[in-house]
Order: C-alpha cells, then sequence, then structure tokens
C-alpha cells in the first residue's frame, strides 16, 4: 500500500513538474515570439536632439536593442548621453540597449549590414535625403525628422523616394509633431464648423486668408540644459535656410487643418509667388557659447563679414493653395529675452469668424486659441453658436470651455494640465508610423502632401535667392 502511495506523489509530482516545464517553456517561447515580431530600430547619423526624444518613452512594439551607425562626434555623445539619461532616471526608465558602430564606414555598414527594420534620421540636412534614399533602397522604411529636402535637387530625390517607397512597399514618414498639440487639433475641430467659422476665404497677396509666423532661437534651454548646436547647424547648406526648415511645420499644419483628408498635388494645386529672406548675425562669443568651439570652421568663412556670422536663417513665403492665399514668416534669434521663449502667431480667417493662436510675452509665453466673429455677425447669435460648438466638442474634449474677451473676441480655453509638452509629441508620431507599418494603411494623402510641402519650401529657397540677387 505504501509502495502504491510513493508512486501516486512521485506520479502527482512528475506531473507538476512537467506542467511547469510546459508552462515556462511556453513563457519562454511566447517571450521569444514577441521579441521576433518587435520593430528593430536603427538611428543613423543623430546630429539633432530629436533623434533622442523619440526613445523618451518605452515603445512596446519597437525591440529594446538599437543599433547605431554614426560617425565620432558630438552629434553621438549627446544622443548617448540623453539615451542613458532615459535608461537611468528614477521614474518610469527605459530598458534601451545601444549597439553602436561608429568610424568613417558607418553608413556602408549600415547599408550591409541591415540590423533593423526602421531607420531614424535626425541631423545634418545636407546628407538627409541621399540618406532616405539610399535607405529605401536597402529595404528600410524611414522615419524622418523635418525637413527631408532643403534644395530643388533634393526635392527631384525625395520624389524618387517615395517612388522607391511605394514600389518596394516601403513607408517614408516624416516626423510632423506639431498635429499632436491639442490647441492645433482643437483648431483643425473648429475650422471644419462651418456653421460657426463659415468657409475659408481666399484672400490676396496682399491680404492673405491666413497667416503664420514663428520666432525661434539658436541659443536656448531643452529638458533644462543649454542645448549645444553642432556647427554645421549655422551652415544653410548643411542645416537649410529657415523657409526650408521651420515652415514645414507650417505648411504641414495649413495643408492637413484647412485641406482635411485630401490630397494637393503640387503640380496642379499650388502656386509659389514670392519669397524673400536675410541673415541672423552671430558673433564668435556668441558661436563659442552655443557650439563650444573657439573659432568658425573654414567651411563658415563665405559667410563671415566684419567678424560676425550672416545665417540666412530668416525669410517669408507667400504661396497659394487650391487659391487660398497663404503667408509666412520664420525669424531667428540669438538667444530669447529674459524669461521669455520661443513665440508663434497664427491667423485663418472665415466667413463668419477668424481663429488665431497666439504665443508671445503678453500671453507668458504660452499658447492660446482665440476665436474672434466677423463685425456683420449678431452678437447673440455668434454666441449662442460658440457655446452650442463647444457642447459638441466637450464630449471628445471635456476640459473645453470659452470665455468672453473682448470686442467679440473669446479665448477658447484649454488647461495646462491636458497641453502636452513639445517632448511628449515625439512619442505620438513614433506611434502613428509604427500603427501604419503594422497596418500597411497609410492615409493616400500623406505622402503627396509631403512632396507638395517640400515643393513649396525648395521653391522658394530659389526664388527668394533670385530676389536678393536681382535686389544687389
Amino acid at each position: 500500500m505504501k509502495l502504491i502511495y510513493n508512486n501516486i506523489v512521485f506520479l502527482v509530482l512528475s506531473l507538476a513538474v512537467a506542467s511547469c516545464s510546459l508552462s515556462k517553456k511556453r513563457t519562454v517561447n511566447e517571450a521569444d515570439t514577441n521579441r521576433a515580431h518587435k520593430i528593430k530600430l536603427t538611428v543613423l547619423d543623430p546630429g539633432h536632439f530629436h533623434a533622442s526624444l523619440l526613445q523618451k518613452d518605452t515603445l512596446k512594439d519597437i525591440s529594446d536593442t538599437i543599433y547605431i551607425y554614426a560617425p565620432e562626434g558630438t552629434g553621438l555623445n549627446q544622443y548617448m548621453e540623453s539615451i542613458n539619461s532615459y535608461n537611468q532616471r528614477a521614474e518610469a526608465p527605459t530598458s534601451w540597449v545601444c549597439q553602436v558602430h561608429k568610424g568613417d564606414d558607418y553608413f556602408s555598414r549600415m547599408l550591409a549590414e541591415q540590423r533593423g527594420g526602421v531607420v531614424v534620421l535626425a541631423g545634418n540636412n545636407q546628407k538627409k535625403t541621399h540618406y532616405i534614399i539610399e535607405s529605401i533602397k536597402a529595404g528600410y522604411n524611414v522615419l524622418s525628422d523635418k525637413p527631408l529636402a532643403i534644395t530643388q535637387q533634393d526635392f527631384n530625390l525625395l520624389v524618387e523616394a517615395y517612388l522607391l517607397a511605394k514600389e518596394k512597399d516601403l513607408l517614408l514618414y516624416d516626423l510632423m509633431t506639431e498635429r499632436y498639440d491639442i490647441l492645433n487639433i482643437i483648431e483643425k475641430e473648429l475650422l471644419q464648423k462651418k456653421e460657426l467659422f463659415g468657409e475659408l476665404l481666399q484672400g490676396s497677396p496682399e491680404n492673405p486668408s491666413i497667416t503664420m509666423e514663428s520666432v525661434h532661437h539658436f541659443f536656448k534651454n531643452v529638458s533644462g540644459k543649454p542645448l549645444i548646436r553642432p556647427a554645421w547647424y549655422y551652415d544653410t547648406a548643411q542645416q537649410g535656410e529657415g523657409i526650408a526648415d521651420v515652415t514645414t511645420h507650417l505648411i504641414d499644419l495649413v495643408q492637413w487643418q484647412c485641406f482635411p483628408d485630401k490630397a494637393i498635388h503640387y503640380l496642379s494645386d499650388v502656386k509659389v509667388t514670392k519669397a524673400t529672406h536675410w541673415p541672423t548675425s552671430i558673433t564668435l562669443p556668441e558661436f563659442s557659447q552655443s557650439t563650444q568651439m573657439n573659432s568658425f570652421p573654414s567651411y563658415l568663412d563665405k559667410h563671415v563679414k566684419n567678424n560676425k556670422l550672416e545665417v540666412l536663417a530668416n525669410g517669408t513665403l507667400n504661396f497659394t493653395i487650391k487659391g487660398i492665399h497663404i503667408g509666412m514668416k520664420v525669424t531667428w534669434n540669438y538667444t530669447p529675452p529674459t524669461n521669455g521663449g520661443d513665440t508663434f502667431t497664427s491667423i485663418k480667417k472665415g466667413s463668419k469668424a477668424t481663429l488665431k493662436i497666439v504665443q508671445d510675452e503678453k500671453n507668458g509665453f504660452v499658447k492660446e486659441l482665440y476665436i474672434q466673429k466677423e463685425p456683420d455677425i449678431d452678437n447673440r447669435t455668434f454666441e449662442v453658436q460658440l457655446q452650442k460648438t463647444v457642447e459638441q466638442l466637450q464630449i471628445t474634449y471635456p476640459f473645453l470651455s470659452v470665455k468672453n474677451k473682448k470686442n467679440g473676441t473669446y479665448l477658447i480655453d484649454i488647461p495646462q494640465e491636458y497641453r502636452l509638452g513639445h517632448e511628449e509629441h515625439f512619442s505620438k508620431v513614433a506611434k502613428a508610423f509604427l500603427h501604419y507599418i503594422r497596418n500597411k494603411n497609410i492615409p493616400k494623402w500623406e505622402n503627396e502632401n509631403t512632396l507638395t510641402k517640400y515643393y513649396i519650401t525648395t521653391t522658394a529657397v530659389e526664388m527668394a535667392k533670385k530676389e536678393k540677387k536681382e535686389n544687389k
């Protein structure tokens, strides 16, 4: 009897051990399967701090192992410092494992080894379009920081890149973070409320229907510490002019907000009518403070006049999309005013109201969204419609409210706690990009509108150069 009992105990223990082994094996297999299905990320030549911001948070669809190919230098060092800081922070640390391949052959090695399915680009813009098309040829999907092109030659290459990506069933995606700013999201909603905003006015060259202006600064704090720029950032041949760089976000917002889900064809729907540019003067002490370099590099010599570096960072451009007149201006100062920061103004005129986004000193450099009724619209009628519209939006955005300002202008109030910071927008873009890769469902208008955006900027650069040459 004792022997039978012992045999039963042995059998139960054996089954239990076998069950645990199978469970453990299944768990390991599931982990292996999940790991195998995760997208591998390759980071190429990270010369801009935006490269690391994509990895500020853990992304469940991305493998923890990142493959980095870059030349030795400040860009790589700053990128690695940022990744290490994310891994070591006390709250919600990441677990990135970096496999770094540095040296002069970094790009050829990346193309040959093809360790990841996605390549991330954020750095020297002179190289970027070449990086894009060669990465696609090698079989990579590409997620690139703006701008994707800074010259007309780059634009032509970008057209080829998109055609090749389509042929190879790969995704080329522009990192447009401004779509995830809650003010821009709410403004887009209001633009489509015809009963409140009316129809977008056509405007004229002298009085555009849409005007946007942004002011940026070369030397500023990012994540609480001074931003060190690479020297090439001050070379427009490598970084691009202001109207080839920052305006990409502004044009993208116009297309996304005012022409939602519509393809805009640069050959038929767009006309660039005017562009100008002028320099920001940078002293050697300012350059040294910003770059940690004691002298201007030789490639900047041709831009140094009277011991100051002249950077063509400022500009205006005027263009039309489907007959709507649009004017933009971008300015780069060296450093912001005390307790100040970047500023932004956007005005979009409708037949019943005008939408404004304002970020300036009066607002404490905080963006605010306003709606102003047209003078011929009855006050009471407008207020009733505004309240009705806000109540509709509150179903999705319950934190919204409207406040009467003055002279027919109303504040669309969005509390600060519901606003993500610029750095938080990067993970939103990454998640959208990964969704499109997984589901192969990127909207048809995305690629066409990206090409249109860079047609506008690169055409404007050439027009500004011509205008300046003719006025000499």
